[in-house]
């Protein structure tokens, strides 16, 4: 498999091509900008697949794809809000949300090798995407949720979450009433679902909402700890990688 990654900050995309080779993968080209890209991809072979940042240095990546005709399977390496993610997954393989996540990357590679001989021509919707990076559109975001309690239905609105968590291969929202709800679905699509200015994914196991932190302290190798006014099972941990989007977003 040939594998380029294409990403404007080099210990990124050293960091990146460090965990691709720990799965065995080599990378055969690092590119570092929206020029190098181009004039590589006009005088060598496509690769199988790219990893791609999507604002580079000089410019945002789809420019690329506006010189040169690429077929490579794409994999986005973004920080980009969700409302370009879901245009990304529409022609790519998938996305990685910064700081990538060793097994969300596996993952991904995973994927594109089941997807492989379904690819096609990754060009077709790039002015969609365009569109959506330079007018984004106001996204309606989930505002309730519905849990069966008993034989009752109850309603959850999302101003009541302190946090979502998952456990035992199972998922929980947690409320300001000090009460847990099993819920469908993984974090991930909930991840997805929820007002990125509201909740935030500070670990794995862990999304909080902004009006749950009591207190932010400082933990062990460079972490952070988080106390919730009501959710105290467990501590919860802000992981290293995420340390520095994590101060940005309660910002």
């Amino acid at each position: 498999m040939n594998i380029v990654i294409i990403e404007d900050e080099k210990p990124a995309a050293r960091r990146l091509q460090r965990m691709l080779n720990a799965l065995g993968l080599e990378v055969n080209q690092l590119l570092h900008s929206v020029e190098e890209a181009i004039n590589w991809f006009q005088t060598n072979t496509h690769p199988d697949l790219i990893f791609l940042d999507i604002q580079l240095s000089d410019g945002l990546s789809f420019e690329i794809f506006e010189e040169v005709t690429v077929k490579s399977a794409i994999i986005f390496t973004t920080a980009y809000d969700e409302y370009a993610l879901k245009a990304f997954k529409l022609n790519s393989i998938d996305y990685l949300l910064k700081p990538i996540d060793d097994e969300e990357l596996e993952a991904a590679v995973q994927k594109f090798q089941e997807q492989q001989p379904k690819q096609t021509d990754l060009q077709v919707n790039i002015d969609d995407i365009r569109k959506l990076l330079i007018n984004p559109i106001d996204r309606k975001y989930k505002k309730r949720f519905t849990i069966k309690v008993g034989q009752h239905i109850k309603i959850v609105h999302t101003d009541e979450i302190e946090c979502l968590y998952s456990e035992n291969k199972a998922s929980y929202i947690h409320t300001n009433g000090n009460r847990n709800y099993l819920i469908d679905h993984s974090l991930e699509h909930w991840q997805e679902q929820l007002d990125p200015e509201q909740f935030y994914r500070v670990n794995r196991t862990y999304i909080v909402h902004i009006n749950a932190i009591k207190d932010i302290v400082s933990y062990t190798n460079s972490r952070l700890q988080l106390k919730l006014h009501n959710y105290d099972d467990t501590e919860i941990i802000v992981s290293r990688e995420r340390v520095k989007d994590f101060k940005m977003w309660i910002q």
